[in-house]
């Protein structure tokens, strides 16, 4: 198939080889069978990354309810669109389901996944509520194992994964405390305060919760100068202080119109030392007295390569046999997250420092953060 006709609007797919490679699963006798469930924007790249760049996978099914867009899709990689979601999860020719679909929906279609046992991949979040994502917890903990994953793709971002190691390392001794920053470009006009804690600063409640080690137990949203330039209905920037079981504390900063570019950055403060994160540098440009250098312009070019390598070890786990991929967030981390990120409503509705509510862990779960590969987790 030729890659270069493929429909990659909002996909950074420079530097993608697609030379050689069989972007429609031709090789179906060993490789994965996944069907996607979601064509938007997220859902019609992580298909792409099936088809043409992560190997060992292919792509079996799709479904949409936009079922124009589903069926072309679907011939573009040489797969089945699927008439319903719970036709796609029962199929026999789908070996794992991969959920893009709006968030609202995402519980009821992972615990379908669950009672087919069916591997499923996530993205986030695990569902709206906490309530909700901790269904998904018990229905795993009644089956003894875990089968699904959530898309926090930042563990697999390979500047995330040097300051975890920094600190896994003992270079910058006890952690105490971090700074971040989440700094979007622009926001659509529908999106209102109460989002940035759920749909952005949500990925720096599971970052933290997995560099740390540890729970978050309380929220605090400080109310900082509105920007001139965002909506008037919009609360932004804002900052979230979030206190961790160990006493360690993160100042974490949502500014969701900044205009400048997409730009994720942290520091980590020890007994020792600091480690932290900088955009990822490509070129730097001299001249007229100046030294540049570009910030990325969206999520899709700053975490396509986390994206890709997060599904290509999903992939890997499962054709040896496990469910969940070392270190991946799981449905313990989606609910916890929700469970944060809920909280942080709270506080933002309240003006009021606000502590976070989990049930006890399951067993199932032993190793916070994703880390446990126990006997539950084979096929």
């Amino acid at each position: 198939m030729d890659c270069e006709g493929m429909d990659c609007e909002g996909m950074d797919c420079e530097g993608m080889d697609c030379e050689g490679m069989d972007c429609e699963g031709e090789d179906s006798a060993v490789a994965v069978s996944v069907g996607v469930i979601g064509t938007g924007m997220i859902g019609t790249q992580h298909v792409h990354r099936l088809s043409c760049q992560v190997v060992g996978s292919r792509v079996g099914a799709v479904f949409d309810v936009a079922t124009d867009r589903a069926a072309a899709l679907a011939s573009e990689v040489g797969a089945q669109a699927a008439a319903s979601w719970p036709e796609l999860v029962d199929d026999p020719a789908v070996d794992a389901v991969l959920i893009a679909s709006p968030g609202d929906l995402h519980v009821e279609q992972v615990l379908a996944c669950l009672a087919a046992g069916k591997p499923v991949l996530c993205e986030k979040p695990l569902a709206t509520t906490a309530d909700d994502a901790l269904k998904v917890v018990q229905a795993e903990a009644a089956a003894g194992r875990r089968l699904v994953q959530v898309g926090f793709m930042r563990r697999y971002d390979a500047g995330f994964r040097d300051v975890k190691a920094a600190i896994e390392g003992g270079v910058i001794g006890e952690p105490l405390l971090a700074h971040a920053v989440h700094r979007n470009p622009g926001v659509p006009g529908t999106f209102v305060g109460e989002m940035s804690l759920t749909d952005s600063l949500v990925h720096e409640f599971d970052t933290f919760r997995w560099l740390f080690a540890q729970e978050i137990v309380a929220t605090t949203v400080v109310p900082v100068r509105q920007s001139p330039l965002g909506a008037a209905h919009l609360r932004d920037p804002q900052i979230v202080l979030l206190e961790l079981a160990n006493g360690a504390v993160v100042d974490a900063e949502s500014f969701v119109n900044c205009q400048y570019g997409y730009d994720v950055r942290c520091e980590v403060v020890g007994s020792l030392g600091t480690v932290a994160l900088d955009n990822p540098r490509t070129t730097l440009v001299l001249g007229a007295g100046r030294r540049g250098e570009a910030v990325p312009p969206d999520w899709g070019v700053r975490f396509g390569r986390a994206y890709q390598d997060e599904i290509q070890a999903w992939i890997d786990a499962l054709t040896t046999g496990r469910t969940v991929s070392e270190g991946a967030s799981d449905a313990w981390d989606g609910y916890a997250a929700a469970a944060v990120a809920e909280t942080a409503v709270a506080s933002f509705t309240r003006g009021a420092r606000t502590e976070v509510t989990l049930v006890e862990k399951p067993d199932l779960y032993a190793g916070a953060g994703g880390s446990a590969n126990g006997q539950e987790d084979e096929l």
